[in-house]
């Protein structure tokens, strides 16, 4: 029966194949055949013989259940693999895993599926930073308040808000580009990494079964690929998974009843908020990601236990790695896509950023009052003590402090009633964010 909620509510199917049984079967399969092959150009093996393992070097010819039955004897996974594969292969089994070690298969299958995974969150990633590049472009000038401490700050604009979020994302995909040399990668040196089972032509043959498998080729390994290339590949996922987490909660937020400035879709007509407050509109699906998130990151500390292997190599981190990288793999490219749903049918209130605004009784302004004031001949700390205490008796005193500034010499010997009311604009207080939005936009679009 299924126990992980990954068979029954989380991850999408393309990428849970490529790490189902199946998935991890069939490309063991493509590995040993890519070895057959290798052998095969340099004239160990004939070319009946490499056709003959080819022609069964699949899931259909050579099944999980068998391998599974013969495993259920040898205990040993890859040696029942070659077993039914030989079984398969009639005469030509004689070449099956020729020089080989079981992790010169296992790991490269690995590295075939890290791949095959890179291109899936490649994809996602692209799109969802799409995704935002719109959005960040349609709310480039929509004003709102800026937030610090959980408190009202100055203005800012929605879209600079994202843009923040477009350029974060953006070097999400640089940094994969840049790494994915170093994670998709293979080995085929034997036993101990020194190629002495593979002969003369240990180098030649591993170069390529690699090439041919579109997989990086290593300078030296022990019997396994070095873990510290898997750390940063789990590394990055828990990295791109936290910016996941950091704007799904800046919507959960912006979302409370409170504020109501921007929130997760809806559907009025058919979803429901809550089995007994009807009222309900929650952000679930950003909720449902957040929480996905933070197991991401969880993968990271075994992940670099995994690296902590006896010698050469030891098994400890076997079957904690069917769990780090699967796991992480499908959960990122899960909220990856939950993100870009939420984000691309979110929902903007500007009249209530506009009332959020108005509701701060012009306190949002004071620094550019106090900016002004400067530039008026006032000394900048003089100037913000004038606004400190202005502030305060705004909030004392339940006014608003283009009232409270009206009211002091310091302010209206030097400003007239026109101009206070033009700096208590708050889209005359929002800098080069449009600017900003501008080229965030404009260099994420150049990356994808």
């Amino acid at each position: 029966m299924p126990v992980s909620p990954l068979d029954y509510r989380y991850g999408r199917d393309a990428i849970k194949e490529v790490w189902s049984q199946n998935g991890r079967h069939s490309r063991q399969l493509e590995v040993e055949r890519a070895l057959i092959w290798a052998h095969n150009q340099l004239g160990r093996v004939s070319d009946a013989d490499y056709a003959a393992v080819a022609a069964i070097s699949n899931s259909e010819s050579v099944t999980c259940a068998r391998v599974d039955e013969i495993e259920a004897e040898t205990k040993h996974d890859i040696m029942a693999l070659t077993k039914a594969m030989a079984e398969a292969a009639g005469e030509a089994g004689w070449c099956i895993h020729l020089g080989a070690t079981s992790n010169d298969i296992v790991d490269t299958a690995v590295g075939l599926q890290i791949k095959d995974s890179v291109s899936i969150h490649r994809v996602i990633l692209v799109q969802l930073i799409g995704t935002l590049a719109d959005l960040a472009e349609r709310e480039r000038d929509t004003v709102m308040i800026g937030r610090t401490h959980g408190q009202a700050a100055v203005p800012i604009t929605f879209g600079l808000k994202v843009a923040v979020f477009v350029d974060e994302f953006r070097r999400h995909l640089v940094r994969l580009d840049e790494i994915t040399d170093r994670i998709c990668i293979g080995k085929f040196l034997g036993a101990v990494g020194t190629g002495a089972a593979q002969g003369e032509n240990a180098r030649e043959l591993q170069q390529l079964i690699l090439t041919h498998l579109d997989l990086t080729v290593p300078l030296v390994t022990t019997q396994v690929v070095g873990r510290d290339r898997y750390i940063e590949w789990v590394s990055w996922m828990a990295n791109a998974a936290t910016s996941v987490e950091k704007i799904l909660q800046e919507i959960r937020n912006l979302q409370r009843s409170e504020i109501a400035e921007v929130g997760e879709y809806f559907d009025a007509e058919k979803q429901v908020g809550s089995s007994t407050m009807a009222h309900k509109r929650n952000p679930i699906t950003a909720e449902n990601a957040c929480g996905l998130a933070r197991v991401v990151r969880s993968f990271i500390i075994p992940s670099y236990e995994n690296a902590l292997l006896w010698h050469e190599r030891d098994l400890a981190n076997s079957s904690a790695e069917r769990f780090t990288l699967s796991h992480a793999a499908i959960l990122l490219d899960d909220i990856l896509a939950k993100t870009d749903r939420v984000m691309a049918k979110c929902v903007v209130d500007k009249e209530n950023m506009r009332i959020n605004i108005e509701r701060q009784n012009g306190l949002v302004m004071a620094e550019r009052v106090m900016i002004d004031l400067v530039d008026a001949g006032i000394p900048r700390d003089q100037a913000h003590e004038i606004l400190r205490g202005a502030s305060m008796a705004c909030v004392a005193e339940k006014r608003h402090l283009r009232e409270v500034c009206g009211d002091l010499s310091e302010i209206t010997s030097r400003f007239s009633s026109e101009q206070l009311d033009v700096m208590f604009d708050p889209a005359s207080h929002i800098g080069v964010s449009a600017e900003l939005v501008d080229e965030a936009v404009a260099l994420a679009r150049s990356h994808i």
